[in-house]
Formats: C-alpha cells, structure tokens, sequence
C-alpha cells in the first residue's frame, strides 16, 4: 500500500474520530462557541481549529512522510483527556465561575491529540507540533489569570497613556486608574485595556514566527518583543482618544473609534514589529547563506525557501 492511499485511510478515521469525540463533548463545545460569541475576550477562539488545519495542510508533505501507529502514547494521552474531561464536565461546582470549562476543552484536545497520535504516529505528531500545540488558544484562561492580565494591560496602559498627555503638554492629574485632564475626566476600565487587539497580535506574532523565522530563539525574540508593544500602542490609543475629546470633540470618547477603532491601533503594532520581523529574517538568512543554521532548523524551514 502507497503512502497516499494509508494517509487517505488514516485520514478518514482520524476525521471520523475527531467527529465522535466532539459529539461526546458536544455540551462545552457549545459553551465554549456561546463563550466567544458572548465576549470579545475569546472571540478569537472560533477561527483558532480553521487556522491549525490550514497549517497542517500547507505543511502536510513535512509531517506526513512516514506514518507509524504509536498506539502506547496514544492510549496515554487519551487516558489524560479522558480524565480532564471528566474532572472538569463532571465537576463544575469544584471550579469557580467557567474555569471548568477550560479544564473540560483542554480534555477534548487531549483526545484529538490522542487521535493524532494513533492514526499518523510519534513523528508526524513532532513534526506537526506548532499547529497541534495552537489549538491550545482554543482553552479558556482562568479567571484570576485572566483578569491579572486584564490589571497588568490597564496599568502599563495607563502609564504610557500618562506619558504622552505630559509629551503633549495637556494638562493632568492621575488618581490611580484616573485622569482628570481640561473638560474631561477618563477611567482606563478593563474594557480600555484592549485584551481583544492585545490577542490578535500575539497570535499573528506567533504565527509570523511559524511562517517566516526558522530558528526558536528567533521566534521567541519577536514574541517577547510583543509584549511592551501592547501596552505602547494600547496606551496610544488612550491617550489618542482623550487628547481628540479635549481639543477636538468630546464625542471621540464615545463614537466609533472608541468603540471599533481597535483595528486601527493593532495596524499600529504591527507596523512597529515589522522592522524587527524583518531583521531577523534577515539575519537568518544570512547566517543560513553561510551555512551556519542547523540542520534541523533548515528542515523545519524547507517550506519557506
């Protein structure tokens, strides 16, 4: 039998399964759907499992060059889920608030995993690990992580936000969270701390450094290199508002680029990481050139030459 014709077959089953298992779990499935459409906070959610079978199938020719059945790990990884699933769907009084939810999902990509696992086996599983591993965008975070990120946005916000009132020469007055600036006083609320845009461009940084770096350090540099950007262009936007309400028009705080303007400033941060994604392709480029990259490195970036 061809290698074509067994990725075919194992295919269908492995697409079979995966449907079995979502009619299993087809309760938090909905919550979680229910969940995203009902928050901006996980409105990201819904596109995450499209995006990781469009990764896989550009890379199918990577990951699927030998398929062996690694049943042991499989049946391991299975029982994991399994019991997530369980403890979390099961249990929900033991969690507070929707934190079981993330628990139970997390259970139900355990099994997909598991899925994985059998039908294709160890290699094309370590071969496929970024988008196998992204499905994880899919688990909803705890609530006190959650909203411990949600402060850490609203403070760093406020901060540049403060910094550019005083760059511009406005007058004012911060009060923790408040500003009391001429013909306007601002609270920077957890619906200012810009969570949605602060998503999105993670998860465009971490899939700019799939496509487009080769090396993980590099990788890593720009998605560390995220984080200020967040609240840099966050407290722009701020700060923006604020400084168009006082010398402009006080309906800026309340019109639509308040409100669905997030566009805007996330266009912003990825203006500002674009240089630093470009250097270091760069300078792996170059270094590839002189045959300094490793093997491996090489091989996982076949796709890109």
């Amino acid at each position: 039998m061809s290698i074509e014709t067994h990725l075919r077959r194992n295919t269908i089953w492995f697409v079979a399964y995966t449907a079995a298992c979502a009619l299993v779990f087809l309760s938090p499935l909905r919550s979680l759907i229910h969940v995203a459409l009902a928050s901006d906070t996980y409105s990201h959610i819904l596109i995450i499992p499209f995006v990781s079978i469009v990764l896989v199938w550009m890379e199918r020719e990577r990951l699927f060059q030998t398929l062996e059945r690694n049943r042991s790990s499989a049946v391991v990884v299975f029982c994991v889920g399994a019991l997530l699933g369980a403890v979390g769907w099961r249990n929900p009084s033991l969690f507070a608030g929707e934190d079981w939810l993330g628990l139970t999902i997390l259970g139900f990509l355990c099994m997909i995993w598991a899925g994985f696992l059998f039908f294709y086996g160890a290699s094309a599983f370590k071969a496929g690990l970024f988008p196998l591993l992204f499905l994880l965008l899919m688990v909803p975070l705890p609530g006190f992580l959650l909203d411990r990120f949600i402060v850490w946005l609203q403070v760093g916000s406020a901060d540049v936000a403060e910094w550019v009132f005083h760059l511009s020469g406005t007058p004012v007055l911060r009060q923790g969270l408040f500003f009391a600036l001429p013909q306007v006083t601002i609270e920077v609320a957890k619906e200012c701390s810009g969570i949605r845009s602060t998503q999105a461009l993670l998860i465009t940084c971490l899939l700019a450094g799939h496509l487009f770096l080769r090396t993980n350090w590099r990788r890593t540099v720009l998605l560390v290199a995220a984080v200020p950007v967040l609240i840099i262009k966050n407290g722009i936007r701020i700060a923006t508002l604020t400084l168009l309400a006082v010398h402009v028009d006080p309906s800026f705080l309340t019109g639509p680029l308040h409100h669905d303007g997030g566009f805007v400033f996330f266009t912003l941060g990825l203006l500002i990481l674009l240089p630093l994604l470009w250097w270091l392709k760069k300078t792996e480029a170059e270094r590839l050139d002189r045959g300094g990259l490793p093997a491996s490195a090489a091989t996982s970036g076949a796709r890109q030459g």
